[in-house]
Formats: structure tokens, C-alpha cells, sequence
């Protein structure tokens, strides 16, 4: 029995998820004369596995942007642990709490694992440049603290034969869990996933099923994911947003969602790129 009030409500397995966390209030994204995404709401609510899954071209990506901070909505408002958010670069989105993945990945192939993941701890940097430069007292107690966390996360991952390991001589399955690191690296209060899935095979995406039910459940991390693969999200997610041409056409536990006729049209129509 599902309870949905206020202050949040209880799933299926008997996991409490808590109040509101982040809220899109009537969201639309143009670009010129484009509408990207039309009057949306919809909230994400701590301690849960949200997903937004929609067509080709339904403007998930653009959604998952705006939570960010990469672009900012001509109408509407975003609010997060119960304020209104004005208009932020990604950086300052990211100090808030806020992390991200990439549905293209997106690291320093060049650097090693273990690197890699270190930069994910920039937001966590207090030393200035002048202690840094000395290498003395404040700034190397904090490198051993964010190496540390690091450590710890790599190991949680299962990644620590490759940690010093250049990016680039990595398979690609791989890489996506180096980008979840680096991402859990900056401790975020909600963790956006782009595709997490996307291009792995069966295996690779049960590990990566694995990883983000125990990010959530061992580090009580709220997620936003986007994801095309419905037996993941069907899986993972605890409500579901349906999207289709930049508009909501379902939100709801996954049950209900695969039972809507609009949704079920949707996916069964043409893509929309």
C-alpha cells in the first residue's frame, strides 16, 4: 500500500521515502521558436529512484539540463530543499548538491582512473591557491581527506584494479562506472543519471542496475535518471515521468505508467528525432 502524503510515502519492498527534494513548477524550454519542453511540473522526493523516460526527441535530456543548470527555462521555476532556485551556472548548481552523468561520456581520457575521480572533489576544495602552493598543513590534510573519500568510493564501485589506469585504454562499460565515481565523488545530495545504461550489454547493465540500487539504499542518495531500456526502469524506479514532444503525458509508480494508454502509444509510434 502506497502512502503519498506531504511528508512522502512508502514503497512496495518498505523503503520510506521522504518529502519534496526538488520541484519543477510549469517548466517550457524553447530554443528560438522551438519548444523544447511545455509547461511541466513535477517533483523528485528524497531517498527515491525517479526516472523520466520518453521517445527520441521527447526532451528528457533538455529536463535533466535544466535540473543543472546548463540551460534556464523562459517560463517557470525550479525550486530545491524547499527554495526557489534563480537562475545558477552548472558550478554553482553543483555546490548546491547536485551531481551528473552524461549520456555521452565525458571524461579526461588522458588522466588516470583515480584522477578522474579526484576532480569529482573539486566542489569540496577549501585551501586556497597559496596553500596549495606551499603544500603545507590545511591543503595536505584536505588532499588526504579527499583522497580518502575517493578510496572509498573506488572500492565501492569495484574499480580498484584499474585506479591507475589511463581512461582512454578503457572499455566502455568501464568508463561509464569511472563517471558514476566521479560523480558520487561530490557527494550529492541528488545524482542525475543520462543514460547510464546506454551502449552496455546485458552484463554491464546489471552491474550498473547493482550499483545505483546500492548507491541509493547505502548512501541514501535521491536520483533523477533518464533511461530508454523500460525493464531497467520498470526495475529501478520507484515513480516514473512520461514525457512525449516536450510535454507530460504520465507520472506515477511504474505499474501504473506501463498501464496508460498514452504511454503505451507513444512507445509504440515513430521516434521523434
Amino acid at each position: 500500500m502506497r502512502d503519498t502524503t506531504a511528508e512522502g510515502y512508502v514503497t512496495a519492498d518498505g523503503r520510506r521515502i521522504g518529502g519534496v527534494l526538488m520541484e519543477m513548477r510549469n517548466i517550457t524550454l524553447r530554443f528560438g521558436g522551438v519548444k523544447a519542453i511545455t509547461d511541466i511540473s513535477f517533483d523528485i522526493r528524497e531517498g527515491e529512484i525517479r526516472a523520466i523516460i520518453g521517445p527520441n526527441g521527447a526532451g528528457k535530456s533538455s529536463m535533466l539540463n535544466v535540473i543543472s543548470g546548463f540551460y534556464v527555462p523562459q517560463e517557470g521555476e525550479v525550486w530545491f530543499r524547499g527554495q526557489r532556485r534563480p537562475p545558477m551556472k552548472p558550478y554553482q548548481v553543483a555546490r548546491m548538491g547536485i551531481a551528473r552523468t552524461f549520456q555521452n561520456i565525458a571524461l579526461f581520457e588522458g588522466m588516470s582512473v583515480l584522477d578522474n575521480v579526484m576532480t569529482g572533489r573539486l566542489t569540496h576544495v577549501r585551501s586556497g591557491i597559496l596553500d596549495q602552493a606551499i603544500w603545507w598543513g590545511r591543503a595536505e590534510r584536505e588532499e588526504d581527506e579527499h583522497r580518502a573519500k575517493v578510496e572509498r568510493i573506488i572500492d565501492f564501485l569495484e574499480i580498484q584494479h584499474i585506479r591507475k589506469t589511463p581512461v582512454a585504454r578503457l572499455p566502455y562499460g568501464l568508463k561509464k562506472r569511472v563517471e558514476l565515481a566521479r560523480a558520487l565523488a561530490a557527494e550529492p545530495r541528488l545524482l542525475l543519471l543520462d543514460e547510464p545504461m546506454a551502449g552496455m550489454n546485458v552484463e554491464e547493465k546489471e552491474d550498473m542496475c547493482r550499483f545505483i540500487l546500492d548507491v541509493n539504499d547505502e548512501f541514501g542518495t535521491t536520483i533523477c535518471l533518464i533511461e530508454h531500456d523500460m525493464g531497467v526502469v520498470m526495475d529501478l524506479s520507484d515513480r516514473v515521468v512520461v514525457m512525449d514532444y516536450g510535454k507530460k503525458i504520465g507520472d506515477g509508480p511504474p505499474d501504473e505508467v506501463r498501464r496508460s494508454k498514452a504511454v503505451i502509444d507513444a512507445y509504440l509510434g515513430v521516434s521523434h528525432d
